[in-house]
């Protein structure tokens, strides 16, 4: 046993190294101006910073907006990353920062103005984008389609900094050690809002889940009857 988990540790570690041996040389590449760098960069790291960006923002135009102001400070601010954070920390650190900014932004002079067109009810793909898709029927798609709107509707009411954490946890899956890079916080303030945050998202979803669990014995027992009927109607009367 003890030689199992001592050769998944060697192997853990070695990743490890790997992997910033690879990111070594990338952010070396970036510095030098490489092209291709930058391509790589963008496409592995801008969807799930629009994604971030957009649970923070609720809005898609200002989240492209600051995705794109994003990776501007990214590449202008490459030749100042020293690896004192791993790369994809300090992009997410970026990106939490100009989320912020824009949604202070936002309540000080945005939120005083009325659209005067109609308000269009919004889908939000991030967490859709974030699952492989399994090939669910047309029911299960249905189903999860409609926990996912439940969920992205409960974490736009979480407030700050809960979101951020339950975010990067529960739907990035960072690393408890990954969240405390990018926030700047301790791992026991981490852990301390996350347990919150979660707190609070359950909350916003317990009249949700309630009502569904009574659809579904509503549900069941209705399919109960059914069966019922049906097998009576296949008695044979002597």
């Amino acid at each position: 046993m003890k030689s199992w988990a001592g050769a998944a540790t060697l192997g853990n570690l070695a990743s490890a190294i790997a992997a910033r041996a690879e990111e070594a040389s990338v952010v070396a590449e970036l510095k030098a101006g490489s092209e291709d760098a930058y391509a790589w960069l963008i496409a592995h790291y801008h969807q799930p910073i629009y994604s971030l960006v957009y649970r923070t923002l609720n809005d898609a135009s200002d989240a492209a907006d600051v995705t794109q102001e994003v990776f501007l400070k990214v590449f202008r601010g490459m030749r100042h990353f020293h690896g004192n954070a791993s790369l994809k920390t300090w992009i997410y650190r970026i990106a939490i920062h100009e989320a912020s900014n824009q949604r202070r932004w936002w309540f000080r002079h945005k939120s005083r103005e009325r659209s005067l067109e109609p308000v269009e009810a919004e889908n939000s793909r991030g967490l859709e984008e974030t699952l492989v898709d399994g090939g669910p029927s047309p029911f299960d798609s249905m189903s999860s389609e409609e926990i996912r709107e439940r969920v992205e509707m409960g974490l736009k009411d979480v407030p700050e900094p809960y979101r951020t954490t339950v975010i990067l946890r529960d739907i990035e899956e960072f690393s408890y050690e990954e969240i405390a890079e990018v926030l700047q916080v301790s791992l026991g303030t981490v852990k301390s809002r996350l347990m919150r945050g979660r707190e609070a998202l359950k909350k916003r979803l317990s009249a949700y889940v309630e009502q569904s669990r009574k659809d579904a014995r509503s549900c069941a027992q209705a399919a109960t009857a059914g069966t019922q009927v049906v097998n009576a109607s296949f008695e044979v009367t002597p």
